[in-house]
């Protein structure tokens, strides 16, 4: 049944990810970071990506879903990056810094400093459970990238040859 549907799940999987997402910014005002804004990426593409499949069911399905799988490969990355540099196992990149500018002059460093929000990669500011927003997408993407290679394997996978006696 999972699989039968598959387009249409990943398409509620995607939705639910990115309306999760912007609720978050917009009416809880937590500002994302450069990994979170990074990690919504696939979504988007999956998004539209399964509409496509809606409106075109038989064309290109098999490059469709090979599609998906590298989405998330991409997705994959930066979540576990971002898992990674929540728990100081990694360095995040030069975005999640506050990137001020070397200056002589103070009233130019405070102005570069008030005129920047600094989100940082490092900071948990949202969790359920004890697992960062990042962990929760990290298990996502997963479980997106396992049941998406099944159902690669079951619908276009190696077919056994038939013995005729």
């Amino acid at each position: 049944m999972i699989l039968r549907n598959w387009h249409l799940l990943l398409l509620l999987i995607s939705s639910i990810s990115i309306i999760s997402a912007l609720v978050a910014e917009y009416v809880f005002n937590l500002q994302p970071c450069e990994l979170c804004l990074k990690q919504r990426h696939p979504y988007y593409f999956l998004i539209l990506i399964c509409l496509l499949l809606i409106f075109f069911q038989n064309n290109y399905k098999l490059l469709s879903y090979v599609s998906i799988q590298i989405a998330i490969i991409y997705g994959l990355f930066y979540a576990i990056w971002h898992v990674g540099v929540e728990n100081n196992l990694l360095k995040g990149p030069a975005g999640c810094s506050s990137g001020l500018e070397l200056s002589k002059d103070t009233g130019d460093l405070k102005e570069q400093i008030l005129s920047q929000q600094v989100i940082s990669c490092d900071d948990v500011v949202w969790n359920l459970f004890g697992l960062s927003a990042a962990s929760i997408n990290t298990i996502v993407m997963l479980f997106i990238f396992f049941i998406n290679a099944i159902y690669i394997i079951k619908y276009y996978g190696f077919k056994k040859e038939k013995k005729i006696i």
